[in-house]
């Protein structure tokens, strides 16, 4: 029989792995703030911005159902971050809205606005939402500044009286995260790895001769500070103290290195942790190495997807509050309580089994979209290009 334990932990799982292949599709916001500075002609910008929209919408799906998942396994920290952090989560909402309303209006007739108009409000998605989404993750380490308080949900008598039990308890509604320095490295990661990995993708599936020639220059003016702020993340939280839960009370408490006795403790997690980065690594350096080698994309983003979700576990795993509170750190929640019920998760946790299906769906659509790279000539010809 499922445990409630192991149905919690493999929807934190799940969750995790959802935050991986995000940040691995955020590629396609990273060149969407490279299109200007990569393609110097109109036809050579068209050529990215058609590259690009033919997948935007599985980063958008993707995002929607990270949240969808979030919201069904752990809706305590649902309302509490979506209903708290409003300023974050309106504007990541607001940033996306923005990429799908540019992709469909920008080539068509009558537009006002210009081409130009909607290529900057992409640019403007691939700014702040990878920063936001990388900000709002550093978050899981950093703590935010709520208090829940679960007494407010029924009076002495049993009736419902105050449905609200998450209490944001700073006026800039997650704003203030921006304070905090580690919420600036990760950020500033996501985004240069976005645009790394866009320019991956772009050697991969364009054939263009002048945009090829910028792109080898692209990758490592991207990838060199995506490697500084990534590492300036990651061992500034390894070395500072975590959020650690006693497993038999449930107290939360201060723990030096905490994130770092998990991946001892764990070891699963230390092996994914390399695995990832390597990965990562070789995707990047044997791409600058060999200019004609178009593969990168494949290995930095199957680096990213294991990468991301071993940090995600790392926050939620081994007596873990992933979603730790500053202001109270008795409020900080975990994957103990923070789930929905276990009828809830178990019903869920066999839809779940679908999951499979539609990835192997999405990767043989995928390949038979991108059989051959695309050219300036396939883009005029198609009376249905962005």
């Amino acid at each position: 029989m499922l445990t409630y334990s192991f149905l919690q932990h493999y929807w934190w799982f799940l969750i995790s792995l959802l935050g991986g292949l995000l940040l691995f599709l955020l590629f396609v916001q990273g060149g969407q703030t490279l299109i200007q500075s990569l393609g110097k002609t109109e036809d050579e910008r068209r050529l990215l911005v058609n590259v690009l929209g033919r997948k935007w919408e599985y980063t958008f799906t993707t995002l929607v159902t990270f949240g969808g998942a979030f919201f069904a396994s752990f809706p305590l920290f649902y309302s509490t971050s979506f209903g708290g952090a409003y300023w974050v989560w309106m504007l990541i909402l607001f940033c996306f809205t923005v990429q799908a309303v540019s992709y469909e209006y920008q080539g068509k007739p009558g537009n006002f606005l210009g081409r130009n108009a909607y290529r900057g409000f992409l640019f403007f998605n691939g700014l702040a939402g990878t920063f936001l989404i990388g900000g709002a993750v550093a978050t899981f380490f950093t703590g935010s500044h709520f208090t829940v308080n679960k007494a407010n949900i029924v009076d002495f008598t049993g009736n419902v009286v105050a449905p609200v039990i998450s209490q944001w308890q700073s006026p800039f509604m997650g704003l203030e995260v921006l304070l905090e320095p580690r919420v600036w490295f990760l950020g500033l990661a996501v985004f240069f790895l976005a645009r790394t990995q866009a320019v991956l993708y772009f050697k991969n599936r364009v054939s263009n001769a002048p945009i090829e020639a910028r792109l080898d220059r692209a990758l490592l003016v991207n990838a060199l500070p995506f490697l500084v702020f990534f590492l300036a993340f990651l061992i500034w939280t390894l070395v500072a103290e975590g959020f650690a839960v006693n497993p038999d009370t449930g107290e939360v408490y201060m723990e030096k290195f905490k994130y770092l006795h998990n991946l001892i403790q764990v070891p699963a997690l230390l092996i994914m942790l390399l695995l990832g980065v390597v990965a990562v690594l070789y995707g990047i350096i044997f791409s600058v190495v060999k200019k004609t080698w178009r593969h990168g994309i494949w290995f930095v983003g199957t680096g990213v997807v294991v990468t991301v979700t071993t940090i995600l576990l790392m926050a939620g795993y081994n007596n873990t509050a992933y979603y730790p509170s500053v202001a109270d750190l008795q409020s900080s929640l975990t994957i103990a309580n923070s789930s929905s019920s276990y009828f809830t998760l178990k019903v869920m946790s066999v839809v779940s089994l679908l999951i499979p299906i539609v990835l192997v769906y999405i990767f043989f659509a995928w390949r038979a979209l991108e059989k051959k790279r695309t050219t300036v000539d396939e883009i005029n010809k198609d009376t249905h290009a962005y």
